[in-house]
């Protein structure tokens, strides 16, 4: 049996460079009815406990370290005792959020990490912020893009850590790699897929 793919839509602030914005995330569970990974603990931890339920919390995944997606991490790691990981090239984001407390462990570009039988690829794709990266399930067919990568294209890169050429970059070498029906679930907004966002970039 294959992992299965959960979505858990949470609501708060994002806030950077003095400015600050409502928004809804999307909490991405993926796993089997005893253990599950959590990718990107956004704003409301019980929210996403109860989500989780008796299922063992294997990991708490972060795709960037924006507040926003980030923010119930701690809270998240508390109730379940799972680890919090991120890549490190983040840590300055994150320690903007959390001054006091570090991830448990690093995120790398090629590493594996394996849910319920299901291996999930990092792929680090920097742009959107330095250390952001996708979560690609072949055998899934999907690739969790958290900010990188949205339905209509790019996320955004107006603001302090990020880069325009760099996430377009990230985008045409390390997402259009993967084949064209791959389902692209995003850290805001609706999923949509690797062909549909190759005119978008």
């Amino acid at each position: 049996m294959t992992a299965k793919v959960q979505n858990v839509v949470t609501s708060g602030v994002f806030q950077l460079d003095g400015g600050s914005w409502d928004v809804d995330n999307n909490v991405w569970l993926i796993g089997d009815d005893r253990e599950v990974f959590v990718i990107d603990a956004a704003h409301d931890a019980a929210a996403i406990a109860e989500a989780v339920g008796d299922r063992k919390v294997r990991a708490i995944i972060c795709t960037h370290a924006h507040n926003d997606h980030v923010n119930a991490a701690p809270e998240l790691a508390e109730r379940t005792g799972a680890p919090i990981l991120l890549h490190p090239d983040d840590r300055v984001l994150w320690d903007l959020t959390h001054p006091d407390q570090r991830p448990d462990a690093e995120l790398e570009d090629g590493q594996i990490l394996t849910i319920a039988g299901t291996d999930l690829s990092v792929l680090h794709t920097p742009g959107h912020a330095p250390g952001a990266v996708c979560l690609y399930s072949r055998e899934l067919g999907t690739v969790f893009t958290g900010d990188t990568l949205f339905h209509g294209g790019p996320g955004a890169t107006g603001r302090s850590y990020s880069d325009h050429p760099t996430i377009v970059k990230s985008i045409k070498e390390k997402l259009f790699a993967l084949p064209d029906d791959t389902v692209v679930n995003t850290g805001h907004g609706e999923s949509t897929t690797i062909g549909a966002e190759k005119a978008n970039v």
